[in-house]
């Protein structure tokens, strides 16, 4: 008779970024059923979404999504002004056990934050961070160095890092704090949408064994849906015993 015990399957988790331009596509339209669409087709548990306006003229947007998707929201504003809020979203098929929001600002830029949640996938922890960093190289710099001192690397639970980098250079200083930390990983090419030649959004995971593939995701609606394409990610974290 064999001793040896069946390895236990992993669990799977799929997981997405996307800037969604404020729901304006390349062809100038605001169509937020468009976007709406692009994110059933990623099939993702866990989608980081950059550049939301929920308020002002899109004032139904984030409802819409909640109603259609089923998916908890935890929003991450870095402008609120009158009638208007813009910013992070996370959408999780899962529950949401903690969140906190980051402050990423630097001197008189652009306001910057990043969505920091604890997900509950069946028995375990995922920790997962989303972000839209700066333009400038120096930007980038500070506010990945904020991002990675909130991590504590013996820290054993599953780390999710995600969203629209904004780093045009394949070897900027950004890119290779978080590569010192969390392993180089593939980067396809998600910027413009049209003919993808930047990889400005980036997807890790801790521990990398973790990975299983990296990918865009195109289709005839993401190419026109948003500047950017979404980026997926297929993890399998490790059996709960």
């Amino acid at each position: 008779m064999p001793t040896d015990a069946p390895a236990t399957a992993g669990i799977p988790l799929r997981v997405a970024t996307w800037n969604i331009h404020s729901g304006v596509g390349r062809d100038g339209r605001y169509d937020p059923c468009r976007i709406i669409a692009v994110l059933h087709e990623l099939a993702a548990d866990v989608i980081a979404l950059q550049e939301v306006a929920s308020l002002a003229d899109h004032g139904e947007f984030l409802p819409q999504l909640r109603a259609e998707l089923g998916f908890e929201i935890v929003t991450g504003p870095t402008r609120v002004r009158a009638g208007d809020d813009y910013g992070n979203a996370l959408l999780s098929r899962y529950p949401v056990s903690r969140m906190s929001r980051l402050d990423l600002s630097v001197h008189v830029h652009e306001p910057r934050g990043a969505i920091d949640a604890t997900l509950v996938v069946g028995a375990r922890n995922v920790r997962v961070l989303s972000t839209h960093l700066g333009l400038r190289p120096y930007e980038r710099d500070q506010q990945v160095r904020r991002v990675l001192a909130t991590i504590d690397p013996d820290d054993p639970q599953p780390v999710v890092l995600m969203g629209d980098l904004n780093e045009w250079f394949l070897w900027g200083r950004a890119l290779r704090c978080l590569h010192a930390d969390f392993h180089a990983r593939p980067a396809p090419p998600t910027f413009p949408a049209r003919w993808p030649i930047f990889a400005l959004d980036r997807i890790w995971i801790r521990p990398s064994q973790h990975l299983r593939s990296i990918a865009t995701h195109v289709t005839v609606k993401s190419r026109i849906a948003s500047d950017h394409l979404p980026l997926v990610a297929d993890i399998e974290l490790p059996a709960t015993h």
